[in-house]
């Protein structure tokens, strides 16, 4: 049966696509890195704007921010002119890590100082010869010149100047550098989590921030549970507690729906599944967690021992593996975990396990939204990125491409009706915030167009045809 929303290459007669029923129940599965937040966006407007029973809302990756904040009704805070996607924000999500920048720019001051007397006589280089054709043309300007800029060189060579100064400048400069190899070093020993390997790899492993991502979400959670009074910091089991509280409580209400959220325990090499379900899910849902096994140590209630995990199941999905640091879950003393403190992470091919997750549910139809383009004809291909952020999006793109693909084959088959929204084309990569230029168009992104892709695919993708279709297949029957 093919897929709503999948290109076909090649259909026959007999095809037909999967109709919508809303008397089904239904499951909103967001997956995605990065700036797929901004598309996730776009297709929760027009889901909200159409008035799409969603029953469930799941994600893994920034598919997790984007389902938290859809399940208590604020997705708005998303694609409002004035919400995180729309303006600019999002910009210095992922950046450097603030001890690398730090420590490139020293060793740049360093270089350059370095080599400032050779920079020096290059100068001298170009400023003689420029000199000299003036002073041919008999222009007074060409002495003027070569003069000034001897009085310069002689000024800067004077044993009370560069001779004198340069070593100290670079003293300095080295001994600030070595300063903050070691903040970072006594700051990875404070660490909940021993490590292993020399300092050096400390600063230089993992390159990327995820901290301005944890917080900027964090905090729009808690202005949404506690109101504009808000105030103050919160702690995060602040977050997580006012969150559960206020969705378990609103179950059922319009604009509130159940949640099931996905991030990897990079130590247990499993996935860990946060879910807050209404009754009678709940119970078969979480039925088998009592009796031990798999299934155990992976699912979390939110309603119930996980209440505090909200914002860990946050932070682990927005952790990238290797180019940002794991986030560390430290579990209660009477979990099965013992107090232990695990590393988490996002894992790019969680969307089976997702799908899995949401069919265990009681989900009998869902729609699966990911920003990622997959290519299926010729003569499309693009030249590809040169900087380190972009190449590392590249890969990581074309992995969770691969994996919505397989997963939705693999799925397609135990829903009675599977929807897809994904575009055509997107130029921008996991980790583009502040845009990218695009070949197609011949033109620069943003972040901002991102969203109105998202409202416009799934118009085209799902509200327009397959809901359109199935309405009047609808009216057809009656």
């Amino acid at each position: 049966m093919p897929v709503a929303g999948l290109p076909v290459l090649h259909s026959t007669p007999t095809a037909r696509k999967s109709t919508y029923s809303p008397g089904l129940r239904t499951a909103l599965v967001l997956t995605g890195t990065g700036t797929a937040g901004a598309y996730h966006a776009g297709v929760l407007c027009a889901l909200h704007e159409a008035g799409v029973k969603i029953d469930l809302v799941a994600g893994r990756g920034m598919g997790v921010v984007s389902a938290m904040f859809a399940a208590i009704d604020g997705g708005s805070k998303l694609w409002d002119d004035r919400g995180i996607w729309r303006s600019g924000v999002a910009r210095p999500f992922y950046r450097w890590r603030a001890s690398l920048r730090a420590a490139a720019y020293l060793f740049g001051a360093v270089v350059v100082t370095a080599l400032f007397p050779l920079i020096s006589l290059l100068v001298a280089a170009l400023v003689y010869p420029i000199a000299f054709v003036l002073q041919l043309v008999g222009d007074d300007a060409g002495v003027a010149l070569s003069g000034g800029y001897s009085e310069v060189l002689s000024a800067m060579f004077g044993p009370e100047a560069l001779p004198a100064m340069l070593p100290r400048v670079m003293f300095i400069l080295v001994l600030t550098l070595l300063a903050l190899f070691g903040v970072t070093a006594l700051h990875s020993l404070r660490s909940r989590r021993r490590s292993r390997g020399t300092m050096w790899w400390q600063m230089l492993a993992v390159p990327l921030s995820g901290s301005e991502v944890r917080g900027r979400f964090a905090k729009a959670l808690w202005h949404l549970v506690r109101g504009a009074s808000a105030t103050g910091r919160p702690s995060w089991r602040d977050v997580s507690r006012e969150y559960t509280a206020l969705l378990a409580d609103n179950l059922g209400q319009p604009g509130f729906r159940e949640l099931i959220v996905i991030a990897h325990d990079v130590d247990i090499r499993r996935d860990l599944v946060f879910a807050l379900l209404a009754q009678p899910y709940r119970d078969r849902f979480f039925e088998s967690v009592g009796e031990g096994g798999r299934r155990a140590s992976e699912t979390w209630d939110l309603a119930g021992v996980g209440r505090d995990h909200v914002f860990d199941a946050l932070a682990a999905a927005v952790s990238l593996p290797v180019v940002t640091e794991p986030h560390l879950i430290a579990f209660a003393p009477n979990s099965l975990w013992r107090g232990e403190t695990h590393r988490a992470a996002d894992r790019a091919d969680a969307v089976s396990r997702l799908l899995e997750e949401v069919l265990n549910a009681g989900v009998e139809q869902v729609i699966v939204v990911s920003a990622t383009a997959e290519l299926v004809l010729p003569h499309t291909l693009s030249a590809g990125r040169r900087d380190a952020r972009g190449r590392a999006g590249e890969y990581l793109a074309a992995m969770e491409a691969a994996a919505v693909r397989d997963a939705v084959a693999a799925r397609v088959g135990q829903f009675q009706g599977l929807f897809l929204i994904r575009p055509i084309h997107n130029p921008l990569g996991p980790f583009d915030f502040a845009g990218a230029y695009d070949e197609r168009s011949d033109r620069r992104q943003v972040v901002a167009e991102l969203v109105d892709r998202g409202h416009q695919d799934a118009h085209r993708l799902f509200i327009d045809s397959v809901i359109a279709a199935s309405g009047e297949r609808l009216r057809s029957v009656n």
